[in-house]
């Protein structure tokens, strides 16, 4: 899709609809999770994001943020993944973060964003993450917390 961005303003001009839609909308949803997840193996959903209403023709950027990742095998990749809907979901983006060291003690943070436009109506996206060897923990708390970010960025 092509990029539709805004017009250069000059002082007297008057202001359009059209103009005023190109404009980010700015934060549709937004969910954090404080819990720590310490048995990741295979595939599963780590947050739900809330549905927000989606316009057609438009960029959305998704964040998916973990603090701290940490397994009981060395050489651990954690495979983080944006999902539409649910854990069968289209994918949307994904991103792989290693953890060199069994333990607890060393560990990584990981980050996933994807750049997606939607059918008009309602969507939901889903924060996803799997461990490739031993068990995965994804360490959480109120002041260190995972993220799932959804924002409006502007017209496609």
């Amino acid at each position: 899709m092509a990029i539709n961005p805004n017009t250069d303003f000059s002082s007297g001009a008057v202001l359009t609809a059209a103009q005023q839609n190109r404009f980010p909308r700015g934060v549709m949803a937004r969910n954090t999770a404080t819990a720590s997840d310490g048995t990741i193996t295979v595939e599963e959903v780590q947050i739900t994001g809330s549905s927000f209403t989606a316009v057609a023709n438009r960029y959305y950027r998704i964040t998916y943020f973990e603090p701290y990742l940490s397994g009981t095998s060395s050489n651990t990749l954690f495979t983080m993944r944006i999902r539409q809907t649910n854990l069968t979901g289209a994918i949307q983006n994904s991103s792989t973060t290693l953890n060199t060291v069994a333990s607890v003690f060393f560990g990584t943070s990981g980050i996933c964003e994807a750049i997606s436009t939607f059918s008009a109506g309602t969507v939901n996206v889903v924060a996803t993450l799997q461990a490739s060897a031993g068990t995965g923990n994804a360490s959480r708390s109120a002041t260190s917390y995972a993220f799932l970010l959804v924002e409006d960025i502007g017209p496609a």
